[in-house]
């Protein structure tokens, strides 16, 4: 049955296509925007004011929420680290305070990351390991509380823990490494010629740091695809892990894509390099999760790309 579905942060790396296949699927879409809404389908929201007219839900069946200021974009100076809290913060009380309101039981998928358990080295990690620490674990955990009302409220609500998204040249991505609301983001052309594929083509896209560090990817499709299968499952609820069934350290992530693009992928850049390059942020970039979806293949979620092999194969291809 179709459905009405509202998005936040629907022309990101991960909102965009969202949008298309809600769309080719038959189901309405309604995308909340802070600017003035230039088509029909949009609705003009404020996050930074932490409100959200209930009214603005009318009709609406779910609700996807992925808006946020992106945490690998710039340094991260005090100021700027307040405002990837605060829009993480605000807008989900909004929304959650909407859904609340509402009057009768609305879905809700919050945008979150793989970045609440920190870096955990070996450890494999799931739905119901304690979080780590850090500045991302403390954003994500005051971002997943700031949905309370809605959970209050008996909405189904989850959070989607995403982790690093493989996305094909023309994503409407722009960085080599970003944090999105909904996670973050390894966008290897980076719009015509990103940093990443740009290294394996000349044979550079070695390790990084030790390379040793577990990335929990998931390709763009399946992102996709998992949450529209968690929009048609509301019994599924709580944090979601979505990352692919097998998680990979670094070097096999790169050794996979210079095989790909048949260059080799030996050359490292080494750890202080990246925190040159990105400063503070690059302890993401070199710290390792484990993580396996649980949650997400338990609920009966199918993989169309359950390893890395074929993960690399369509992203270059």
């Amino acid at each position: 049955m179709a459905q009405r579905i509202a998005i936040t942060g629907s022309s990101g790396l991960i909102g965009t296509p969202l949008v298309a296949a809600l769309r080719e699927r038959g189901d309405e879409v309604v995308r909340f925007v802070r600017r003035a809404p230039s088509a029909p389908d949009e609705v003009h929201w404020d996050p930074a004011s932490r409100s959200l007219d209930p009214r603005a839900l009318d009709g609406v069946d779910a609700v996807v929420h992925l808006a946020g200021a992106g945490v690998g974009d710039r340094r991260w100076t005090p100021s700027y680290k307040h405002e990837i809290l605060a829009s993480r913060t605000d807008g989900t009380t909004a929304v959650a305070s909407a859904v609340a309101e509402a009057g009768r039981e609305i879905r809700f998928l919050s945008g979150s990351a793989v970045g609440v358990y920190g870096d955990r080295g070996d450890e494999e990690l799931t739905e119901g390991s304690p979080p780590g620490t850090g500045f991302l674990a403390d954003v994500v955990l005051a971002g997943e509380a700031s949905a309370q009302s809605a959970v209050d409220a008996g909405a189904p609500v989850a959070f989607l823990r995403t982790g690093l998204v493989l996305a094909p040249s023309g994503s409407p991505s722009r960085s080599l490494f970003r944090l999105d609301r909904s996670g973050l983001l390894l966008d290897t052309e980076g719009g015509a010629a990103g940093p990443l594929a740009r290294l394996a083509r000349l044979g550079l896209g070695g390790p990084i740091g030790s390379g040793r560090q577990f990335w929990p990817w998931i390709t763009l499709a399946d992102e996709v695809g998992a949450i529209l299968h968690l929009l048609d499952h509301p019994e599924v609820t709580g944090p979601v892990n979505l990352t692919g069934p097998q998680p990979a350290r670094q070097r096999e992530v790169a050794a996979a894509l210079g095989r790909a693009m048949h260059r080799p992928a030996v050359l490292p850049a080494p750890a202080f390099a990246a925190r040159v390059a990105v400063g503070e942020f690059a302890g993401e970039i070199l710290g390792s999760q484990r993580i396996v979806g649980d949650v997400l293949q338990e609920s009966g979620f199918q993989y169309t790309h359950g390893d890395l092999k074929s993960a690399v194969r369509w992203l270059v291809g």
